[in-house]
């Protein structure tokens, strides 16, 4: 039989070998970088401003000439379920300004297998007033009427919009209530991908904005009906919920 002495020392050896485990996977004082790299999509192609002619799943006929959404509250998720985010995570991806569509922040080393973020700016900040950077005014980005933030944009053209030149536009926003057009999201890694971070290097995820989402799962969108979207309001959480559905994660490279 064991003593009291040997089954402690087994225990305590157990416990020092999980504890050794966990910091391999999750150091707290040492750092990389994660780079975060949006590419907007159709149907798997990149958006094209302007040139591109799309159809969306009800046969209407489109072009983009602007596209811009928030990404806030940048995180990214530890195989053990520890959190490392981005300290004041405001974005503007913007389809016009390719040095937009990427951004970086340290992060602790270890083994991570997902991404999290909102799909908005936060509740806070849209009742704080202007604020700067991404989410200064002059971005167009800001509902001085309303005192809120515009959570997505599509502006473009379609022979099925009866507006003024056939106009399509769509300014998303509402930050509270039942109509709330913010999204937090979590996408997992492709399967048998995880981002290794380790110290002074940097991994990178790549996001696909699939634009084709915007019209459809879960709610019909047709431009033929509503051509425009510029208020908060029922039609507004539609469009977001199903725009909400566009992100998927498509790669992670570790450099």
């Amino acid at each position: 039989m064991k003593s009291k002495t040997q089954i402690v020392f087994v225990l305590w050896a157990g416990l020092t070998l999980v504890i050794s485990g966990c910091q391999k996977t999750l150091e707290f004082d040492k750092t990389g970088t994660v780079k975060v790299t949006f590419r907007n999509t159709v149907k798997g192609a990149p958006l094209a401003l302007n040139t591109g002619i799309y159809t969306n799943p009800f046969s209407e006929s489109y072009t983009v000439s602007k596209f811009k959404y928030y990404i806030s509250n940048v995180g990214i998720d530890a195989v053990l379920g520890s959190f490392s985010e981005q300290q004041e995570s405001y974005h503007l991806i913007d389809a016009v300004n390719p040095a937009s569509l990427s951004f970086s922040f340290p992060a602790n080393i270890g083994v991570y297998q997902s991404v999290t973020f909102m799909l908005g700016v936060d509740s806070l900040r849209n009742v704080s007033g202007a604020q700067t950077g991404a989410l200064d005014p002059t971005n167009d980005m800001f509902w001085t009427w309303n005192s809120g933030y515009i959570m997505a944009k599509f502006e473009g053209n379609s022979p099925a919009s009866a507006q003024v030149n056939n106009k399509v536009e769509y300014h998303i926003g509402g930050f509270s209530g039942a109509n709330s057009v913010l999204k937090t999201l979590t996408l997992l890694f492709p399967s048998g991908k995880q981002m290794d971070i380790r110290e002074g290097q940097m991994s990178e995820i790549f996001i696909d904005a699939d634009f084709d989402q915007w019209w459809q799962n879960p709610n019909d969108l047709k431009i033929t009906d509503n051509p425009v979207c510029t208020t908060p309001g029922a039609l507004a959480k539609q469009i977001a919920d199903n725009y909400s559905k566009m992100f998927t994660v498509t790669d992670v490279i570790n450099y």
